[in-house]
């Protein structure tokens, strides 16, 4: 085998959520690399070890006898620690076999990662190109957007072109993915089976907390032609009857949203589907598009409720545009899915107050309340570690669920309180609940609600925010 690509297994503590109710993503980038070697006459294989339910300890078991000429591994920050513990055990069975490592953490902390014996290279950015021409076998120091050793030395090369034209990608290497094991956040799909894509690059946005511009700063877009091609594929094969978009703005081009509507409805693809928004990229409009095509729930980020921080995070979003863009989704026919943040620079006691309370007076039908986590790479980060605020960097605790940062303004453990007292005070009251009760029209209805409501007592009751 040319390479064997590796996303590694994630443990989500019981302080966190997201350990009642996460999804379970397929590995966008690795399934998309796997397609294009293959398209190059390179043997592929894809091992994912969080959706298999494969945590270290019995990675070995997995690992072929035959050693790949590569293993390639991926790792957000949160999950930097077990990847690089992955690749000792890759180093392990596989001695003379070079670990590539890839993903945000080492794309922006390529040094960091190079320490590690066991990490030969790491591709920064897009490393669709990069990739390849590591594996056709091109001198190193030729390839930008990668860092490696040499006589003990990191060399890090200048970084790779940016890749405009992203509607030229194959489709992904569904084939190489156990597609039975992936899911959305409980409570975010219609229907089942229901799976998950991402169609685009980038984000209109310059949110000083956001990685998103890791891949460049101008968006990119997959047609709605490919898109509606793929999505096909995918219900012929797979079965799939409902897709949650992953975009970080899947309304960013509303042209684009338009035609991808109408070729569902001309196509008459029986589907459910989901996606990310900006409440500066809606109107009415579009919206009854996306209802006629079958979009179900559009997720805003709305941060906070206090006009200076969210200046003091750069979101440039107004109240007015808010409550304009959760009223505008509701008389759609559309479900409203808010996320909002605690614990951001100038959070106060208050100010946290302040955002639950807009939370429950917008009344959107979900809402997700995370603890504000500085990722390396961000301006959000630089100036946590510039001003010695940042806790640790325990890349493993930046999970969404606990403080990173020692804020001068409120205490980490009063963030901790409202980060529970916050899902409590929302989800618990009786008009909510009845409010749920009413919409449910069928079995499934009532087991997609049940389960991420077990969940959710589950984590309130939880006293251990380990």
């Amino acid at each position: 085998m040319d390479i064997l690509l590796i996303n590694p297994p994630r443990y989500r503590k019981s302080g966190n959520i997201w350990k009642y109710v996460s999804a379970c993503l397929p590995p966008f980038g690795l399934a998309l690399l796997a397609s294009l070697a293959r398209e190059k006459g390179y043997s592929v294989s894809i091992l994912d070890c969080d959706a298999l339910k494969i945590g270290l300890e019995d990675i070995e078991k997995y690992l072929g006898k035959e050693s790949p000429r590569f293993v390639g591994i991926t790792a957000m920050t949160v999950l930097i620690s077990n990847a690089l513990e992955l690749a000792k055990i890759v180093k392990k069975v596989y001695p003379k076999t070079r670990v590539i490592m890839g993903g945000v953490h080492a794309t922006l902390a390529p040094q960091e990662v190079l320490e590690r014996k066991e990490v030969d290279f790491v591709i920064q950015g897009e490393g669709e190109t990069s990739l390849i021409q590591i594996l056709s076998g091109q001198d190193l120091k030729k390839i930008k957007g990668i860092a490696f050793k040499e006589n003990g030395k990191v060399i890090v090369n200048s970084p790779q072109e940016t890749i405009e034209d992203i509607d030229s990608f194959p489709m992904l290497a569904y084939d190489l993915l156990p597609m039975d094991k992936y899911h959305p956040a409980q409570g975010g799909c219609k229907r089942k089976p229901s799976f998950s894509m991402i169609t685009s690059r980038g984000c209109p946005g310059r949110c000083t907390f956001c990685k998103g511009n890791v891949l460049g700063d101008r968006i990119r877009f997959r047609s709605a032609e490919k898109i509606v091609k793929e999505i096909m594929f995918l219900q012929k094969n797979y079965g799939i009857r409902d897709i949650t978009f992953y975009d970080d703005t899947f309304t960013t081009n509303r042209l684009r949203v338009k035609q991808f509507c109408d070729l569902i409805l001309k196509n008459k693809v029986d589907l459910t589907w989901s996606c990310f928004s900006r409440v500066d990229t809606a109107d009415s409009e579009t919206l009854k598009e996306m209802k006629k095509a079958g979009c179900y729930q559009v997720m805003y980020g709305v941060e906070s409720a206090d006009e200076q921080i969210l200046k003091n995070i750069n979101k440039k979003i107004t109240f007015k545009k808010v409550e304009e863009a959760v009223e505008a989704t509701k008389k759609a026919g559309i479900e409203v899915r808010l996320a909002f943040m605690l614990g951001n620079p100038g959070e106060t006691e208050e100010t946290i107050k302040k955002t639950i309370d807009y939370a429950v007076f917008l009344d959107p039908d979900l809402v997700s309340f995370n603890i504000t986590t500085p990722y390396p790479g961000t301006e959000m980060f630089a100036w946590a570690d510039k001003n010695n605020l940042l806790m640790h960097k325990n890349w493993a605790e930046y999970d969404l669920s606990k403080p990173v940062m020692n804020l001068p303004t409120v205490s980490s453990d009063k963030i901790i309180y409202y980060y529970k007292k916050a899902y409590r005070q929302f989800y618990m009251r009786p008009s909510y609940i009845f409010k749920r009760l009413l919409k449910m029209r069928s079995l499934e209805d009532l087991k997609s609600n049940l389960r991420p409501f077990l969940g959710l007592i589950k984590f309130i009751i939880n006293k251990n925010n380990d």
